[in-house]
């Protein structure tokens, strides 16, 4: 009998002991890197992009490992920190910013087992890929909104740096107002910086000091929804809701939505599918929607804009069809023709209807 229990168990140990499941190892979470160009704040930029990282960790859980560097200069402190997080057993790096196209490349070159996602570069490699958003698309539906608010006429935009990307916001804009109220305007200033709220609030303030009633920017702070606040002027939200920030000044914000896919490249690394590659999303996609109106906003200014939206959505509007006149008068884009995704992203001039120039 004994000997029969004795045999029985050395079978069961066996078995446990060849089990699959005991020798099993469980995989090590895949490592993903986030460069913030800025400080993490509650609104703006690198917030949209954090919340991204913070999706991927909700939907992935135990299966990945973020780590967020902010307030990276562009330039060699980038090269250095991307550097750093590939040399520390990161397998997938994110770096939202266009300054940090070139460094990430060089990097890239010394790590060819590393993922790289350039968020508003345009170079790729075969383990870079590039990804943006058509901004320009709630940049538009903004400028409806702005068309219909104004009361002088006079809009005002801060800017960071007059690159192709700004442009197209800064143009879809001034298109988007235009079409709606013909005799309106937007003065814009250039900071040639991203991120310096100083420097944002003095701009805003000069800006509502020439009649600007209704203000945008692309910058990353809230420093110009303070300033509009402050002032009681109105103002278009980047990047995130601001009413926090501009409780009576907000006319509606212009959201970049970043978690969606954020997850689904790191679940393409995860399952070996991963290719580089270049993504431009809008609001089709997900990644641009405008929302979050403010209370002055009259329902059918907010109706108006969310039909147009939908139209974007269903391709039936297209903010750079013709005719298309710039700032000096000449005709960019004829009658019924429409710009190219190539064109609109080597963009260089300004549209009728801006005030400025688009070098500084």
């Amino acid at each position: 009998m004994y000997k029969n229990l004795a045999a029985a168990f050395a079978a069961a140990c066996g078995l446990l002991l060849s089990s699959p499941d005991i020798h099993a190892q469980v995989a090590p979470p895949l490592k993903i890197g986030f460069v913030h160009v800025a400080p993490v704040t509650e609104a703006g930029w690198v917030r949209q992009h954090e919340d991204g990282r913070l999706a991927v960790q909700q939907a992935l859980g135990d299966r990945v490992r973020t780590t967020a560097v902010d307030n990276v200069p562009e330039g060699a402190d980038a090269e250095r920190v991307i550097r750093e997080l590939a040399s520390s057993g990161h397998q997938l790096i994110f770096t939202p910013s266009f300054g940090y196209m070139e460094p990430t490349l060089k990097v890239a070159k010394d790590f060819p087992g590393v993922k790289f996602e350039s968020i508003t570069g345009y170079k790729t490699a075969p383990n870079v890929a590039t990804a943006n958003a058509r901004y320009y698309e709630g940049r538009y539906l903004a400028g409806i909104a702005a068309g219909r608010l104004t009361k002088s006429n006079v809009t005002g935009y801060v800017a960071g740096f007059p690159i192709p990307e700004v442009l197209q916001g800064l143009n879809a804009f001034a298109l988007g107002l235009r079409s709606v109220n013909p005799n309106a305007v937007v003065k814009v200033v250039w900071l040639n910086a991203w991120f310096d709220p100083p420097k944002e609030r003095e701009a805003a303030m000069a800006l509502f000091n020439q009649e600007v009633d209704v203000i945008a920017f692309h910058t990353a702070s809230t420093a110009v929804m303070a300033a509009a606040q402050e002032r009681g002027r109105l103002a278009i939200a980047y990047h995130s809701d601001m009413r926090r920030t501009a409780p009576d000044a907000q006319a509606l914000a212009v959201l970049h939505l970043w978690g969606d896919y954020y997850t689904q490249r790191a679940r393409a690394v995860l399952d070996g599918s991963w290719k580089s590659g270049q993504v431009w999303g809008g609001v089709k996609e997900g990644m641009v929607r405008v929302d979050h109106f403010g209370p002055k906003v009259p329902k059918a200014v907010r109706d108006e804009v969310l039909a147009r939206q939908q139209d974007i959505a269903a391709g039936r509007l297209r903010p750079f069809v013709g005719p298309i006149t710039d700032n000096e008068g000449r005709l960019v884009v004829p009658a019924g023709q429409a710009m190219s995704d190539e064109q609109i992203l080597g963009m260089k001039f300004l549209v009728s209807g801006v005030q400025g120039k688009a070098a500084q």
